[in-house]
């Protein structure tokens, strides 16, 4: 196993080659120990059993010795009494965007580690989409203040596909990737979503996975739905995981080809129910299997949880609570080639330990890392300094011009005065899942135009490039919202994150955008021309500036008044935020027109006759 530099001695870290003597000095008791946990049942991720009565000795921020450790007590030496409680590794998230969350890196941080999260590894592709190479540097120097170990990999798809077919605010090319790769706090390169390019072999996108490869770091993979040999093409590439599964079998597939399956279980993309049966069914080796959320909504997060709402999902799908906890530490830490420093209670490893009252039930007592209590009954207990983000950051809505209830109207020219009806592209959605299906709908035409058909639940949804000014605007229609009237508008739409409104009212619909154009990104409900909720998110149009009790007290208005429109979707505004990603299949919408995702071509919204 190679293992990486990345956190070794990094942010005020110890460098494991600077303490290897006092580790040694401290585990044989010619140096006391700074702290000793006493008396906990240690679960022990390396041989899959529990431990009873093991004590844990630490010196700096890494451990020493795990057994009896009496000997390594001094006069200034802390002790804390486990008394019985289960001693498990620090938790990690193999993969998450945490702009989903709509909170900054150090809100997340307060917000996720008095659940156990010790280390995320995230795509910072919404925030790059943006804001460019800047972003994520901004990330980085945020990350680097926080007791939470962010490890970043270095976005691989911005945009996500060509100019062609969608316009983004930055490109990251071959010289980004270059100069990302090579720092420390860069641990590979992230879901190469265009697999499209993999597997036709295209140039660009693999010179990005040769940089990673030659530098030693892993490149993750996005192939949704690929099966047989396009999926043994894309692994080919040298792509080692994927989380993009929603089906046992897709899942067994892909872990006989050896890639770690990353299951998901996040907000608004729930795929641990089905797959999860490779285990509980299959009775596979779970060695290459990971447990990630992707996105995670504030209000999930403060209710049920972060990685530890995984642990507990698994567990009530019948996998072993051990074998749980190993799919979210040792296995990540594996997967990532940092086994040497986190994943697991041991000599000489980063001292992150979750104390856990019932290890079945994984109700969490307190929180340590770095060597350090941080968390206790679901209270942080440290102070973490704000981060400032500079005002580029904070203006990225530049439109041509405002909308007017014109711009949402769609005129058809039929050549036909008899003819009445016509048959339209229609984008379906489900509850529940990331994919989508494209449907022919016969539609009416009323005085030239296609109108909502809210009887049959098919809407308006529309992309206004937010960028450039470049005063692009593609609008569709939409099956399975629900919605009867009103309209809403959101800056969060994967991953240019231009603007998306979908509706019935036209007038509506051009107020909701409105309203995020002057308030610099954000959610916004209309109905009736009132606002009936609205929520600000002026960092890149996706993040807010204000605590997590604020954002989801706003996020609380946002769902009570998409329900008024009379949505039936549990998360209409992740779900809206897809329709605008053109790598995940059937059909999407983008600022320049309707995209089928498998030709990753633009196609007419009149069906040719």
């Amino acid at each position: 196993m190679t293992y990486y530099r990345i956190w070794d001695g990094i942010s005020g870290r110890t460098r494991l080659s600077d303490v290897i003597e006092d580790l040694i000095l401290t585990a044989t008791g010619k140096l006391k120990a700074d702290l000793v946990i006493k008396g906990g049942n240690l679960v022990n991720v390396y041989t899959g059993e529990i431990i009873d009565n093991c004590d844990v000795a630490i010196k700096h921020d890494r451990i020493a010795l795990i057994g009896e450790a009496d000997h390594t007590i001094g006069v200034k030496t802390k002790v804390l009494h486990a008394n019985g409680k289960y001693l498990v590794p620090g938790l990690l998230d193999g993969h998450i965007h945490i702009e989903s969350s709509m909170m900054t890196v150090t809100e997340f941080s307060r917000v996720v580690v008095p659940r156990g999260t010790a280390g995320v590894f995230i795509d910072p592709h919404e925030i790059a989409n943006v804001l460019g190479f800047n972003g994520i540097k901004l990330i980085i120097e945020e990350a680097k203040r926080l007791p939470l170990k962010v490890f970043i990999c270095a976005p691989s798809c911005v945009p996500a596909v060509g100019g062609e077919i969608e316009t983004s605010g930055s490109i990251i090319g071959l010289e980004e990737i270059e100069r990302l790769i090579t720092l420390d706090e860069v641990i590979g390169l992230a879901e190469v979503m265009n697999y499209p390019g993999v597997i036709n072999a295209e140039e660009e996108v693999l010179n990005k996975i040769r940089i990673a490869l030659r530098k030693g770091k892993v490149v993750e993979g996005h192939a949704p739905s690929l099966r047989g040999k396009e999926l043994c093409a894309y692994i080919a590439a040298g792509i080692s995981s994927c989380h993009e599964t929603t089906e046992k079998k897709e899942g067994l597939e892909k872990l006989r080809l050896g890639i770690t399956l990353m299951i998901r279980e996040g907000s608004a993309w729930k795929d641990l129910g089905k797959v999860i049966k490779v285990i509980t069914e299959d009775k596979v080796d779970t060695r290459n299997v990971v447990l990630v959320s992707d996105d995670r909504h504030p209000e999930d997060l403060l209710r049920e949880g972060h990685v530890d709402y995984l642990i507990r999902r698994a567990i009530e799908e019948g996998v072993d609570p051990i074998a749980a906890i190993q799919m979210v530490t040792i296995n990540v830490a594996s997967h990532y080639g940092l086994t040497l420093h986190i994943g697991g209670i041991a000599p000489p490893r980063y001292a992150d330990i979750v104390i856990v009252d019932q290890i079945d039930k994984f109700n969490i007592d307190s929180v340590i890392l770095d060597g350090k209590m941080v968390a206790r009954n679901g209270k942080l207990l440290i102070e973490i300094p704000e981060f400032k983000y500079p005002e580029y950051a904070k203006k990225t809505i530049n439109v041509k011009r405002k909308l007017k209830s014109d711009d949402f109207r769609i005129k058809v020219e039929t050549g036909d005065h008899e003819r009445r009806k016509t048959k339209i592209n229609v984008i379906e959605v489900f509850e529940d899942s990331i994919l989508t299906k494209r449907r022919i709908e016969e539609m009416a035409i009323l005085n030239g135009e296609l109108m909502a058909d809210i009887d049959r639940d098919i809407v308006k949804v529309s992309v206004i490039e937010r960028h450039r000014a470049t005063g692009n605007m593609a609008t569709g229609f939409v099956k399975g919202f629900g919605i009867k009237s009103g309209a809403s508008a959101q800056t969060i739409a994967h991953d240019s994150h231009n603007i998306i409104v979908i509706g019935v009212s036209e007038k509506d619909m051009a107020i909701a955008a409105n309203r995020l154009i002057e308030s610099g990104g954000g959610i916004a409900v209309v109905r009736n021309q009132e606002t009936l909720a609205l929520i600000e998110l002026p960092i890149a149009g996706l993040l807010s500036d204000e605590h997590v009790e604020s954002i989801c007290a706003k996020l609380s208005k946002v769902k009570d008044a998409w329900i008024k429109l009379g949505c039936t979707l549990k998360n209409p505004f992740m779900t809206l935020s897809m329709l605008a990603l053109p790598v995940i299949p059937e059909l999407r919408i983008t600022d320049k027109g309707l995209i089928d995702v498998k030709k990753q071509k633009t196609i007419n919204l009149v069906v040719e006759q």
